[in-house]
């Protein structure tokens, strides 16, 4: 049991893809220091930054929902055993106040320094949209923040953190290049991305997009039919031939939308979390070239 047990992490750390596997609330011969991420997007970039000098995990597991996240008794162990713990900020993880107040490990807002979108409508109307990583630019200030933030914890290796840093930010600048390429070549009518959570603000505006969706975040009530009605009349007014839903919610409320419209429905884009390591996104950068490829196909009516 200990040697499956040690092949699965050795595996979900091949994959960057490092949740909960032999955490810091159990034993371990890992003396590296401990950073804990919010969720797995969070974990893969820091692990980039970190190379193998600190050992990086997340809280959520691929495919959990983090906005209403409710953190677990095991959770709060980890997080008292933390050296550093990283959180997206932009009000995406309500729960995390009350979480940190059962750590003294320091942390930090990855976020910082980014700027924020405002939610135009609903009850979040005002607030920053949250989701600031959908931005390959974006991710390039995280880094940064990573890079600060992992030198003070670990000063003797700030050059390693720097240089690490500035070679994912090179992976990042190829990553957006691609998507904005890609995404460049739609036609004026076929440039509109309709989603069911309003996840794309910060990619729609990187690539020249129309974003609309059905609920602004993710959050226990959602799809009104006041919201699929709104929905499905921007569809039918711009003939969008293609929606799309993300992967950590249900599809029912935009399927209702496709049967209004003849829109095809163009199928699951990733944003809150990375997939498992056989799944179709184990990293952040797999993810931001699945949603691209994704999203053009689907309004081309190309095959992926």
């Amino acid at each position: 049991m200990a040697n499956l047990r040690k092949t699965v992490c050795a595996l979900a750390a091949s994959a960057l893809v490092l949740s909960a596997c032999g955490g810091p609330a159990g034993g371990t011969d890992d003396k590296r220091p401990v950073v804990l991420t919010t969720f797995t997007v969070l974990a893969d970039i820091a692990s980039n930054v970190a190379g193998d000098k600190l050992r990086v995990e997340s809280i959520t597991k691929p495919g959990a929902e983090i906005h209403g996240y409710e953190p677990t008794p095991d959770d709060i162990k980890k997080a008292a055993k933390a050296d550093l713990i990283l959180d997206n900020g932009l009000n995406l993880e309500a729960w995390f106040a009350r979480f940190v107040k059962e750590s003294d490990a320091p942390h930090k807002v990855v976020s910082e320094g980014v700027q924020p979108i405002a939610i135009g409508e609903d009850a979040y109307q005002g607030k920053p949209n949250p989701h600031a990583w959908m931005s390959p630019k974006n991710v390039g200030i995280y880094v940064d923040n990573m890079v600060k933030a992992f030198s003070e914890l670990s000063s003797g290796d700030a050059a390693v953190f720097k240089a690490n840093g500035d070679a994912y930010k090179a992976k990042l600048q190829g990553v957006q290049d691609e998507m904005t390429n890609a995404l460049s070549a739609l036609p004026k009518n076929e440039r509109a991305l309709v989603t069911c959570e309003g996840a794309f603000s910060y990619l729609a505006r990187d690539t020249g997009l129309t974003e609309r969706y059905i609920w602004a975040v993710n959050a226990e009530q959602q799809a009104t039919p006041q919201q699929i009605t709104r929905a499905i009349g921007f569809v039918k007014e711009n003939k969008v031939p293609a929606v799309f839903c993300e992967s950590t919610v249900s599809d029912a409320p935009m399927r209702q939308v496709v049967s209004a419209t003849g829109a095809a429905f163009g199928g699951v884009l990733f944003v809150d979390s990375l997939s498992g390591p056989e799944g179709p996104v184990p990293t952040y950068l797999d993810l931001i070239r699945h949603d691209s490829k994704t999203i053009v196909a689907a309004l081309t009516g190309a095959k992926p």
